[in-house]
């Protein structure tokens, strides 16, 4: 297996640019579509629209053949499979009478970008730990407040680097899925990729492969990271509870999240935000978005059972989009908007077989 190994970090001056840009919509038409409410208990602003979870999977090139350009040449085929199956990653948010929002699976799709870094992976992956560039691997457009129906909620960026190593960033609204929702669909979405290519006879270069359309750094020195993503940076918690379904009201909700927030208080040692957003995906189909003061949610020792986690627990190193190339390095974080406005999210673990809570604490630095 090829590595990337390299010098001369410190001597490259130019960024990120952005080769391709498309949209990859369900191969087949959703039908019948479905729609999911999204309780505010305010009037919506912002804010609660940016909050949002990135990825950046690092993976170094597994062959002569392999690169980032022909992995997402197969995107456009495999992920249009992927949503077909999950519908909900296509859709879009809009805005109802009430001030609340609504998901509707529109089949809007997912937008995807193919971008080249002038840098070698591991160069690259040194000076992240120096320095916040690891925004410029993942792209959002901030969801427009008034007419959110037009913003797509999950975005794709695959970053070709200079020694042939390659990057698969993700950026999904916390209002689509939370962390764990995410990875389980980026494992199934993985499995549908490797399934596909494996059929496919040589020569496996894809329909849709860039360096066939353009002259790759042609296009102009673009930095696509958002002010707001360039400069929060954000610390999260993960605990884990045995949920017990005939206690998931609100009150044990509460209780929850009082006993993980004390947790959180003393691991980092200060308080989270005065006031905090309390975000509850209580089944999967219904979001509820609650806004406390801190007064409100700490009420000391709860009793209730917890358990310490972390990102490991998404099980992100199964995502391998060429079999058998696992990723040699993964990066998680939560960005919870300007406002600085800290979050606590609890959610059940997608899986059958399991009945456990997640509860997942984020805190601005």
């Amino acid at each position: 297996m090829a590595t990337c190994n390299g010098n001369g970090a410190a001597n490259i001056s130019s960024k990120l640019q952005v080769e391709a840009i498309q949209t990859v919509i369900p191969l087949k038409i959703t039908d019948p579509r479905f729609s999911r409410r999204i309780a505010l208990s305010k009037n919506l602003c912002s804010d609660d629209l940016q909050r949002r979870f990135h990825m950046v999977l690092y993976y170094n090139k597994a062959s002569e053949t392999d690169s980032g350009w022909i992995v997402a040449g197969w995107f456009k085929e495999s992920l249009g499979s992927a949503i077909v199956e999950s519908p909900i990653f296509a859709g879009r948010l809009r805005k109802l009478e009430d001030d609340n929002l609504e998901f509707v699976s529109n089949d809007s799709g997912v937008r995807m970008l193919e971008a080249n870094y002038p840098m070698n992976m591991d160069d690259f992956i040194e000076l992240k730990k120096k320095e916040n560039v690891e925004n410029e691997l993942v792209f959002w457009e901030d969801i427009h407040e008034t007419s959110p129906q037009f913003s797509p909620l999950f975005y794709v960026q695959v970053t070709n680097f200079k020694c042939g190593g390659y990057s698969i960033g993700i950026s999904c609204s916390l209002f689509l899925a939370d962390p764990f929702v995410m990875t389980s669909f980026l494992k199934m979405w993985s499995k549908i990729h490797n399934n596909l290519v494996s059929q496919i006879d040589s020569p496996k270069i894809p329909a849709f492969y860039t360096p066939n359309y353009t002259k790759i750094g042609s296009s102009p020195n673009l930095s696509i990271a958002s002010p707001k993503t360039i400069n929060q940076i954000t610390q999260t918690l993960i605990f884990k509870n045995p949920k017990n379904p005939l206690k998931m009201k609100n009150e044990f909700l509460k209780n929850l999240a009082s006993k993980c927030v004390g947790e959180t208080e003393g691991k980092i040692g200060k308080k989270i935000s005065s006031n905090f957003t309390f975000l509850v995906n209580e089944n999967f189909e219904n979001v509820k978005v609650e806004n406390y003061s801190r007064e409100e949610i700490i009420k000391g020792e709860s009793g209730l059972s917890i358990m310490s986690g972390n990102w490991d627990d998404l099980g992100a190193d199964q995502v391998r989009f060429n079999e058998g190339n696992k990723a040699v390095h993964i990066s998680c974080w939560i960005i919870i908007g300007e406002n600085d406005q800290d979050l606590v999210m609890i959610t059940p673990t997608p899986n059958e077989d399991s009945s456990e809570l997640n509860i997942i604490i984020t805190v601005s630095n």
